[in-house]
């Protein structure tokens, strides 16, 4: 069969990089303004002042002569002049005082890097005569960027799929479920633990050491012995270990099952004291991404059920143990979710940096009323060109940023499509390297580098699409819709 109409008509229709586009697109149309959404307040120490944040906005690509003028800057010109392409940032803010809102003001706060062929870039829906007159290559891909004129390329990011439970079995016979919850920028890690006592432990940040999960749940709003018992599948594989789990459960109620774990979270303190900080513990640390409101408690304690019956599964043979290399375990972050974690990082210092200037004119009696005097662009704007100069990424990261490739077209393309894994290249991590049949389709099983990087560097295959994140909140309105009901106790669709 003859596929080369196939996969001309195939790329005719999209860029080779279309992923690496959508995703930049989705993170300036939604994920900009979701950012400033998240914590759209500065509260400086002053009393009764306070700065709203509204609406974000960008422009497209601009560049300031010396003479204080500004225009429009192509991709070309900015590779000449060593010039970095990006966007200015905009953001409503509005002070308030003393009650009383003063009229908003659109601030300018910072640079945006720009991808090339974007929504935001001047090529952008231009014919391929526009893009020959611009001085631009018409056959050029886009999906990266352009900084101190340098082309730099945000490189995928494999990672395992966040908010799901998978168990395994350690070589000492200990049976572990685990999680990895992301709300917002933020990580953390959830591990339970089964013994070969039959006994569970459960840790995540800030936790106690040790902690029986069912003193967890109890303090999550599950009281009772009975009601726990009936929050599992009503088996007696089930209930014979969550007994035996029951018998070392020393509080009997939720307000002595929180201050159990106070505690241990602050030892010596006061009781009140100690109530405050287990519940800002499990509210903020555990589970983040189910919520961090007092109503969410008990959908974190089905979520600690579901994961201890994972592990009750694996133990008496009723499931295998999840494989970590299977890619349907896996998810990539491409270049919208890196700008979307860089931004977010840059954002905080932004704001911690207007509200040091705000208390510096205040403990200087200047008037606080013109907030634009007051905000200090370079803030957001070198952090972010630091982080695309250096590679250096949030959590530590390194290498997320990278110089193009551009000794021949072949090299361009397979570097814009390279996905690169977190495990040290120091390590064996033999599995990890080992071809995956889950590959197929969507791995090249040939292109990979020699030497420590061997299997941990990939390149996609050549047709592969990637869909862009989607709000869960959208998915559950569908299930809803359709009538689609979930029973917690026997975790079985109806």
């Amino acid at each position: 069969m003859n596929t080369k109409p196939l996969l001309e008509s195939f790329f005719d229709a999209r860029e080779i990089v279309q992923f690496h586009l959508d995703s930049y697109n989705q993170f300036i149309s939604k994920k900009l303004q979701r950012v400033v959404d998240e914590s759209n307040l500065i509260e400086p120490n002053i009393d009764n002042y306070v700065v709203k944040m509204g609406r974000i906005s960008l422009e497209k690509p601009r560049t300031f002569e010396a003479d204080g003028s500004k225009r429009d800057i192509t991709p070309m010109e900015a590779r000449i002049r060593s010039r970095s392409y990006t966007a200015p940032v905009f953001l409503e803010m509005t002070p308030v005082q003393e009650g009383e809102e003063i009229e908003p003001v659109k601030v300018y706060i910072g640079e945006l890097p720009v991808m090339i062929k974007s929504n935001l870039c001047h090529l952008h829906g231009k014919t391929r005569e526009e893009i020959i007159d611009a001085k631009e290559d018409p056959d050029d891909s886009g999906g990266y960027f352009i900084i101190n004129g340098n082309e730099k390329v945000l490189v995928m990011q494999e990672e395992l799929a966040p908010n799901r439970v998978m168990v395994d079995r350690q070589a000492s016979g200990v049976i572990t479920a685990k999680a990895i919850s992301v709300r917002q920028g933020y990580r953390t890690k959830i591990y339970i633990e089964k013994r070969k006592t039959g006994t569970f432990r459960i840790s995540f940040p800030l936790s106690p050491k040790n902690l029986n999960p069912f003193v967890l749940i109890r303090a999550l709003g599950i009281e009772s012995d009975q009601d726990i018992l009936n929050a599992f599948k009503n088996d007696k594989v089930y209930v014979n270990d969550v007994l035996l789990n029951l018998e070392g459960v020393i509080p009997q109620t939720v307000d002595e099952a929180i201050d159990h774990i106070g505690k241990w979270a602050a030892p010596g303190q006061p009781q009140d004291y100690r109530m405050q900080r287990a519940q800002d513990l499990i509210d903020k640390y555990l589970l983040p991404h189910i919520g961090g409101e007092k109503s969410d408690r008990i959908k974190k304690a089905f979520f600690i059920v579901r994961m201890i019956e994972k592990a009750i599964d694996l133990d008496c043979g009723k499931r295998k143990e999840d494989d970590k290399d299977h890619y349907a375990n896996k998810r990539l972050k491409m270049a919208g979710e890196l700008m979307d974690d860089l931004f977010r990082t840059a954002f905080n210092t932004f704001k911690k940096d207007v509200k040091f200037q705000v208390e510096r004119a205040s403990a200087r009696s200047r008037q606080l009323k013109n907030i634009k005097t007051l905000v200090r662009p370079d803030a957001l704007t070198e952090r972010i060109r630091i982080a695309m100069s250096t590679g250096q990424w949030t959590n530590k990261r390194n290498g997320v940023s990278q110089i193009l490739e551009r000794s021949n077209n072949f090299a361009t393309i397979s570097h814009l499509r390279r996905v690169t894994s977190p495990l040290s290249k120091n390590r064996p991590n033999y599995e990890a390297r080992d071809l995956h049949a889950t590959y197929w389709g969507r791995i090249c099983c040939v292109e990979t580098p020699e030497g420590p990087n061997c299997g941990l560097v990939k390149s996609l295959g050549l047709t592969v699409e990637i869909s862009t994140e989607e709000n869960s909140e959208n998915v559950e309105k569908i299930l809803m819709e359709k009538n689609v009901k979930f029973d917690l106790r026997q975790g079985e669709e109806e």
